[in-house]
């Protein structure tokens, strides 16, 4: 048989865990039409790619991003796809843009994501046509889409739509029993079209934008047991998702949603938590993240934590970062939109006590670990404090507090201060073993969001880097089959979509990967223009040299590093519907020796 593309004498990773091996693939009409330990013949072939020394690995699959906005007006996703990403998963964090107007959009994703209010709202009201869950899917494949999408359908987008945002966000405010039952119609709508299930979230500092409820948060952290449980048993009856941040001031939510799983005396509920972290504020947490999985998994349950499997670095211009959120005094300060009411509020002392008594106290759950000894300035006008902490700062400013340090500094220079810290995963061996850990999946990269906080596209590449650096020290924590497992293939099955193989019939969704650059290129951050949000400069990766070229149904969209002419232009991804019955190519077309 004659095929579009060969890919010759790479390693061949099917996205199983079972054997790599040397191997020709060949494809034909965008899936994968032979895999041979032998040359294929080539005579009328218009491309192909000599991989020698090279892996091919099934596309890895995102499953936490938040796309939802860009992907209106760039439907490419092309941060993505660069790092080898074919296959992203939207509708994460109880968001999705179905049922919610424009305006109510902005005010959902805005600064719970990190994106610009004005332009989540442009985006939805230049190109909502939908009202329903298959007129959306029809709008996304309307667009040149760049890799495969999956969705869930998001519980706040759910109730705010019914109820209207304000009721939405009121404490002791429920739903009636006409708007209970169009939630309930419109998730069994979104699990019929084909979603993986739904998102909800009850953690309590992601905070809605907009002036009416500015500063509540999310509607889903408003839902009262009934509404949760009624909508809870759609997903249990049909087998799909629950995707849940839990309310981490409030040990006993954790707890329920992990027994939750387990269903008693009904059908376990899939459930997948925010998230397995090694947060530095907590350091002993995550011992205990993976005996609870496995011991929920072992009683009859279906539960798994999401888990970014590389250190969780973030970075903020001034104050503007999420972590603020979770205490009093920061979230204070950005509730104020105004810079100058801010800048007051900056200025007055009582405040700055309040703050300095939250930055001190070590009392209850908490994200950021809160020591500005652990605060790298990396951008500011004044040079003096390039490279020093807010801590060190104080110290050279006469012994001043730490937070006085840091509020000084961002009334000096506004958004011109740029600093990092990382908040969680900062030791890398207690990340092998979260790697390995069954109950545990690969994910939370958040892409599409907080833009100009942190760059996790490449996670997948990175923690193929750890693995193999593992392996040549001699303490291996998992195979490299495994790894690339954890990554593709095992997401695709557990969330039940078609993605994540590399085997004959499969679409051909796949990257060719020199491994020799699996190297500290992976941990640098660049910036680039987003032209859809007006410009704004967001945090990116570029390891080009790594990943050689990525394929999206047999078409070449990233080569050398660069897009192909495709790109934006043409659709090459899909949308893919959990549940859906993969049209696998016949094997009997296949003349080759699979051995």
């Amino acid at each position: 048989m004659t095929y579009d593309t060969i890919i010759r004498r790479g390693r061949w990773f099917d996205g199983t865990g079972g054997p790599s091996g040397v191997r020709d693939i060949g494809i034909s009409d965008g899936r994968v039409a032979a895999i041979s330990t032998d040359p294929l013949d080539d005579p009328g072939c218009p491309h192909v790619v000599d991989a020698e020394g090279r892996w091919v690995l099934p596309g890895m699959v995102d499953i936490h991003t938040h796309y939802d906005v860009e992907i209106l007006d760039g439907p490419a996703l092309s941060e993505s796809l660069r790092h080898g990403v074919t296959t992203i998963m939207v509708g994460s964090c109880s968001l999705s843009t179905i049922h919610v107007d424009a305006t109510d959009a902005g005010d959902l994703f805005g600064r719970v994501e990190a994106i610009p209010r004005e332009h989540v709202i442009g985006a939805v009201d230049r190109h909502k046509t939908w009202s329903n869950c298959e007129e959306y899917i029809a709008a996304l494949e309307a667009r040149p889409l760049g890799p495969n999408v999956a969705a869930f359908i998001g519980h706040s987008d759910m109730r705010a739509a019914t109820m209207g945002l304000d009721r939405a966000t009121r404490n002791r405010q429920r739903p009636t029993g006409a708007e209970q039952r169009q939630m309930e119609r419109w998730l069994e709508e979104a699990l019929d079209a084909g979603f993986v299930g739904m998102s909800s979230q009850q953690l309590l500092f992601d905070k809605l934008d907009g002036e009416t409820c500015r500063s509540r948060t999310l509607p889903s952290t408003y839902a009262g047991p009934r509404e949760l449980r009624r909508l809870k048993s759609a997903l249990r009856r049909r087998g799909r998702v629950l995707q849940s941040g839990p309310d981490l001031t409030h040990p006993l939510d954790v707890a329920s949603q992990l027994v939750q799983s387990l269903g008693i005396g009904r059908r376990p509920l899939k459930t997948s938590l925010l998230s397995a972290a090694d947060i530095k504020a907590n350091p002993q947490a995550i011992r205990i993240i993976g005996p609870l999985a496995r011991l929920i998994n072992r009683l009859g349950g279906n539960f798994r934590w999401q888990h970014l499997p590389v250190p969780f670095e973030v970075y903020a211009d001034g104050i503007d970062l999420v972590i603020f959120e979770e205490f009093g005094s920061g979230a204070a300060a950005l509730h104020l939109s105004d810079e100058m009411a801010r800048n007051e509020l900056l200025r007055d002392e009582g405040y700055r006590r309040r703050f300095r008594k939250d930055y001190e106290s070590r009392f209850g759950t908490r994200v950021w670990h809160r020591d500005f000894f652990d605060a790298e300035i990396v951008e500011c006008p004044d040079p003096a404090v390039i490279g020093k902490s807010f801590g060190q700062v104080g110290l050279d400013r006469g012994g001043i507090h730490p937070v006085d340090a840091f509020l000084d500094l961002a009334l000096e220079h506004g958004k011109a201060l740029r600093w990092r810290t990382t908040i969680s995963n900062h030791r890398p061996e207690l990340l092998k073993k979260m790697a390995a850990e069954p109950g545990i999946q690969m994910g939370f990269s958040d892409a599409g969001a907080h833009l100009r906080n942190m760059a996790f596209y490449n996670f997948g590449l990175r923690l193929l880097r750890h693995v193999r650096d593992a392996q040549a020290a001699g303490t291996p924590f998992l195979s490299m089959e495994q790894a690339v497992h954890r990554l593709t293939g095992e997401l695709a099955d557990w969330y039940r979509i078609d993605a994540g193989h590399l085997r004959i019939g499969d679409r051909a969704d796949l990257m060719v990967l020199d491994p020799t650059r699996l190297d500290e290129s992976l941990d640098s951050y660049h910036e680039d223009p987003v032209e859809q949000f007006g410009g704004l400069s967001r945090m990116v990766n570029r390891n080009d040299p790594t990943v050689e070229a990525v394929f999206v149904a047999g078409e070449p969209v990233f080569v050398d590093g660069a897009p192909t002419d495709v790109v934006g232009r043409r659709r090459t991804g899909r949308f893919l519907r959990a549940d859906a019955t993969p049209a696998r190519a016949s094997a009997k077309k296949v003349v080759t020796n699979v051995g």
